[in-house]
């Protein structure tokens, strides 16, 4: 994988994160509704990158991006929200980390 691809997943699934915690955000930590503007303009950012990414088959792309969403969202939940992952989602998460590595180094 080249650096500029690992780089639009990475941004993506900030884009995608950022978008979906607004709407957690409004409705489960109270937060005021035009939460929901930023969260919409991120989550379409978030498919924008996805689209930039260098590959004939999207179903892959969204398969190992599962891998790199997983990695993000557990980094979130660590830096934003303030809980530490613990062992299990370490494990989990380089699990699926391998998974989207295989599927993204896989000889075509």
């Amino acid at each position: 994988m080249n650096l500029a691809t690992l780089a639009l997943y990475a941004s993506a699934a900030i884009a995608e994160i950022a978008g979906c915690f607004a709407f957690w955000a409004w409705l489960r930590l109270g937060k005021p509704i035009w939460w929901l503007v930023p969260g919409v303009a991120s989550l379409m950012m978030f498919a924008l990158l996805l689209t930039r990414v260098d590959t004939v088959a999207a179903g892959r792309t969204y398969a190992a991006y599962g891998g790199i969403y997983i990695v993000g969202s557990l980094t979130w939940l660590w830096l934003v929200e303030d809980l530490r992952p613990d062992r299990w989602d370490l494990l989990g998460g380089a699990v699926c980390l391998v998974g989207a590595a295989i599927i993204i180094g896989g000889p075509r």
